[in-house]
């Protein structure tokens, strides 16, 4: 192995807003309980509902 090189792979970390839109979406996909056929995310499940509001909490910049 002479002169063989190691490459590293760093992953940038995750934009806060991008994460709890990508885990909303994820939740909305596969739940059973009213998420996957609502029009607003606020009709959906409280799984669904929490993460939206994590999401619009992110997305305004706001800590509550």
């Amino acid at each position: 192995m002479t002169g063989a090189r190691v490459r590293a792979t760093v992953r940038p970390a995750e934009d806060a807003m991008l994460r709890a839109y990508r885990l909303w979406h994820e939740h909305t996909r596969r739940c059973s309980d009213g998420c996957k056929d609502v029009r607003k995310a606020l009709d959906g499940c409280d799984s669904g509902r929490e993460l939206w509001a994590a999401y619009r909490r992110a997305y305004t910049g706001g800590s509550r």
